[in-house]
């Protein structure tokens, strides 16, 4: 696209619509710019897919809380394919179980999607996860990771018969589906002879049981960068399933953060709870706090709050895309001794004599008020 389409507007909903309210608008704008309605009509084309690309993102929490973060650059950082740039056949091909979750049904159009007899039985992009200690995400590493791909069946070059000559399935004509039309819009339904795959089976393969493919186990080698965070996605390109004609799909690896111990995320903002003892509040001065990067000293003003919080800009976390560092906030925890033992109690006497009226400020505040409060009763009777 030449210039940025903000989603929100496109389905003309706002930025904190729900599922519910997201799904109604989508169903209203795919009914309104759906091709069988508007044949001919390249205005509405690029309108449909549009509506369609914003639904498919805004519908994914995922795919959503990155653009809502970062925009269309994040997700196109993840491997997200503007649906512009796609023929029609193949968005309709695609989004027919998006289709079939809004509508209820096959909502297919004149392009009639794509055959299941000669498609891929699964998709090429795959996905797995990995777990990160804390550190390990702040500062970025290197991972080995073992996981599991498709291919296809080497015994019956992919068709699930092992005298490789399916059969174009009766019913459906090869399809998969049967279709129906009702006014403008064309229905479909899954084949129920060939449940969707086009062909019927007569002597499945050994080898692969009939599916087409088999699994493999692979493992490679992940660079994780600094400032990943849970929920992110990294995408490696090239190590996904591998279809008949040898392409091969991307990994995408989910990341999972384990918590700290100490530090608190919050974005590329950190957390730390630093206790004091009460004397030390009262008292003020210097201390040494820990950082992502080691000790910084902080300056405790006299009289410091319990949860008073002081910022250390720069000590935060890298920004995964490399737009700047978040800060450290330091919080700070008054401790209060738990017990005491009579001579700590007599020099706590002490200094609280020394301050005269200032070591008793309830009895200043509610000087007078229990004379006022029987004045009340005095009036009622």
């Amino acid at each position: 696209m030449a210039m940025e389409v903000d989603y929100y507007e496109l389905l003309e909903i706002s930025r904190d619509a729900n599922e519910n309210e997201i799904k109604k608008a989508y169903r209203k704008l795919a009914l309104k710019y759906h091709p069988d309605r508007n044949q001919g009509d390249k205005e509405a084309e690029e309108k449909f897919k549009l509506v369609n690309e914003a639904y498919q993102v805004l519908s994914d929490p995922q795919k959503r809380s990155v653009y809502d973060r970062y925009g269309m650059a994040g997700l196109e950082n993840q491997g997200f394919s503007h649906f512009s740039d796609m023929n029609m056949e193949d968005i309709m091909g695609d989004l027919g179980s998006i289709f079939e979750s809004v509508f209820g049904g096959g909502f297919g159009g004149g392009f009639g999607g794509r055959q299941s007899g000669s498609s891929q039985k699964y998709p090429l992009d795959i996905e797995t996860d990995i777990t990160l200690d804390f550190n390990e995400a702040v500062f970025g590493c290197e991972k080995t990771i073992t996981y599991r791909f498709k291919t296809i069946c080497d015994v019956c070059e992919g068709t699930g018969d092992r005298d490789k000559n399916p059969k174009t399935c009766p019913e459906c004509s090869g399809r998969g589906q049967v279709y129906y039309r009702q006014g403008f819009m064309t229905f479909a339904q899954t084949c129920d002879v060939c449940h969707g795959e086009g062909v019927v089976v007569a002597h499945k393969c050994d080898a692969c049981r009939g599916e087409g493919f088999i699994e493999e186990e692979a493992t490679t080698t992940v660079q994780i960068p600094a400032g990943v965070d849970h929920g992110n996605r990294i995408r490696v390109s090239g190590k996904g399933n591998v279809d008949k004609h040898g392409r091969r799909g991307d990994l995408y690896v989910l990341i999972r953060v384990r918590e700290d111990e100490h530090f608190v995320r919050d974005g590329q903002n950190v957390y730390i709870e630093v206790p004091i003892f009460f004397t030390q509040a009262a008292l003020g001065g210097d201390i040494e706090v820990p950082t992502l990067r080691g000790k910084k000293e902080i300056e405790i003003p006299v009289g410091v709050k319990d949860k008073e919080q002081f910022i250390l800009r720069g000590e935060g976390i890298d920004d995964v895309h490399g737009r700047g560092r978040g800060d450290l906030i330091v919080q700070i925890k008054i401790v209060y001794p738990k017990k005491l033992n009579e001579e700590q109690k007599e020099l706590l006497m002490k200094l609280g004599d020394s301050f005269g009226v200032e070591s008793t400020p309830h009895e200043n505040l509610f000087e007078g008020i229990v004379d006022r409060v029987k004045n009340w009763f005095k009036k009622e009777k």
